[in-house]
């Protein structure tokens, strides 16, 4: 009988992996007008990002290169659309 298993889509930056940790966590969210990545300003949802990096880091890097990478991309958004009108 063949069986198959899912595989994570691959990632092509560190960055990108981050990003990808950040969403899986519920940390960041997309405006859905302008596609642009939000801090959701979660503090539980970062908490449990920095697990995943901790735990499940890429086999290249270390888990505090992985912490370091996720923190340096939740420094990096805000919680605003640059695109959207103010409100």
């Amino acid at each position: 009988m063949l069986t198959t298993t899912e595989r994570r889509a691959g990632i092509r930056s560190l960055r990108g992996w981050a990003i990808h940790v950040l969403q899986e966590a519920g940390a960041i969210h997309e405006c859905e007008e302008h596609g642009w990545a939000k801090d959701r300003m979660d503090p539980h949802a970062h908490h449990r990002a920095v697990e995943i990096a901790r735990q499940d880091h890429p086999d290249d890097i270390t888990a505090n290169e992985a912490v370091a990478e996720i923190l340096d991309v939740l420094g990096s958004l805000g919680d605003t659309c640059p695109e959207c009108p103010p409100e």
